[in-house]
């Protein structure tokens, strides 16, 4: 049994739970569930961002307490991770007490690399973060996100020397020491690497009040990147618990493709200054798109994760994200799609399966079977390699070759012929075929998964009262 630490990236709390969190929470506890049915002990970080100007002025602007109103926004997402049955171990919120304790620490060893300058150059107030002059030019001065031209500052901070850690993150990432899936991600990686400039990480307290303040310094908050990136390590209590040793590095840290230079630059930076070890893999995850398009307010065409959840239920919103939405590039989301994949494959493949043979079973007197975990190598290796669409097609193959097997070998002539021997034989391998698959289901969808091993493991087999995917 092996250690496995496996992060999220944390959400800002500006702004509701979008379809492109659910990504995140999806695929990471996709390789949790993974790593827990081969007997792995598995840490599993969700947190929230609560820090920055962004949630200060919106709590300002709407007379609350901002106190109160990172908890509110806080609590939005802990109800969303729920709703969404995340098997997460640990929430961590960046103005937890032991979080602002671990990054003043981290600041604290990163002295002999931090010096203090003038800043003069652009800033987009709506990604709260500094941007490049060739950055400036290839946007034509204005944020393509926000659709808001770039600020001009000038004030002091502190910078990291991401210069005095380049060539140990050009080795981590070139060796695989810290593995980027993607392989196209890994050549935009060092791409960047190569004219990654230093990075502010502080504000002038005049410009940023509501963040961590720097060791030894009352006029200056740390900024986002070592306030936000060092929540990986402070909810395993760095820097003085034992489960920093037992957990760290990160076996798997999921992110969207729109913040992996952080994590693939600055975060990596940031950990060999302490003297960490890199995380082992940065899986990253395209945007959902919706019919083709970036999903945008001004367009009308932004998914509501909630409205879908709440239409199809859990199971089909998440065969659908982690089936029909590739596990690396962009994807489109289109509610054609989403029925689709409800009705000719959750409905009819899988869910007529089980009340099909369900029926079968309890007519012919046929027992639920015990069935041993069978993880197949072609299962764990497309698994290891966080090719999970690619694993859950294998799996729906076994769905689909059961049916095939129930058509083919027609028990309900073997029972009108009286080869009652015959007709508990194929039943009970069909049983087994679909428990065994069912083990590698629940990777995915563990509530579907669950309802059919209680229903073909049981003594007697009754069939659900209703289809497990009931069509309109």
């Amino acid at each position: 049994m092996s250690k496995v630490y496996i992060c999220t990236a944390i959400p800002y709390v500006n702004g509701n739970p979008h379809i492109g969190h659910a990504m995140d929470y999806l695929l990471a506890d996709t390789y949790a569930r993974y790593h827990r049915l081969k007997g792995d002990e598995v840490r599993f970080q969700v947190g929230t961002d609560e820090h920055g100007n962004k949630v200060f002025s919106t709590a300002q602007k709407n007379h609350i307490p901002v106190e109160e109103y990172v908890q509110e926004n806080s609590d939005k997402f802990r109800e969303f991770i729920k709703r969404l049955n995340i098997s997460y171990t640990d929430f961590v919120r960046t103005t937890d007490p032991e979080h602002v304790r671990s990054v003043q620490e981290v600041w604290k060893k990163l002295e002999p690399h931090i010096y203090s300058a003038e800043y003069d150059g652009w800033y987009c107030e709506g990604c709260e973060r500094f941007v490049t002059q060739k950055e400036y030019e290839e946007n034509e001065g204005c944020c393509p996100d926000h659709q808001k031209p770039y600020q001009k500052l000038s004030e002091h901070n502190y910078y990291l020397r991401i210069s005095d850690f380049k060539e140990r993150i050009r080795s981590a990432i070139e060796s695989g020491e810290m593995r980027i899936t993607p392989e196209f991600r890994k050549q935009e990686m060092l791409r960047l690497l190569e004219d990654a400039p230093d990075i502010s990480i502080s504000r002038p307290r005049k410009q940023l009040t509501w963040g961590v303040p720097v060791p030894g310094d009352d006029d200056q908050v740390m900024y986002v990147w070592v306030d936000a990136l060092s929540n990986y390590i402070s909810v395993l209590g760095y820097p003085d618990s034992d489960d920093m040793k037992e957990f760290w590095p990160a076996a798997a840290q999921f992110v969207g493709k729109d913040i992996l230079r952080f994590h693939a630059i600055t975060w990596p930076a940031i950990l060999l200054g302490i003297g960490l070890d890199l995380p082992k893999n940065l899986v990253v995850h395209g945007h959902v798109l919706s019919n083709g398009q970036k999903m945008s307010k001004s367009l009308g065409n932004v998914i509501d994760p909630m409205e879908v959840l709440n239409r199809k239920g859990l199971p089909a919103f998440r065969y659908f994200f982690l089936r029909h939405i590739d596990s690396f590039a962009d994807s489109d989301f289109t509610n054609e799609k989403f029925e689709n994949a409800y009705n000719n494959e959750l409905a009819n493949d899988l869910g007529n399966l089980v009340q099909r043979l369900a029926t079968l079973c309890k007519k012919n007197d046929v027992a639920g079977v015990q069935s041993e975990l069978k993880l197949t190598s072609e299962f764990c290796v497309l698994m290891d390699k966080f090719e999970f669409s690619k694993a859950l097609d294998l799996v729906w193959g076994k769905i689909q070759q059961l049916n095939k097997q129930i058509d083919d070998q027609k028990p309900w002539e073997l029972a009108k012929n009286g080869e009652s021997e015959r007709v508990q034989e194929v039943l009970q391998d069909l049983e087994r075929g679909l428990v065994d698959t069912a083990q590698l289901l629940t990777v995915f969808l563990p509530e579907t998964a669950q309802q059919i091993i209680d229903i073909f493991t049981a003594t007697a087999v009754i069939p659900p009262a209703q289809p497990l995917f009931p069509k309109n």
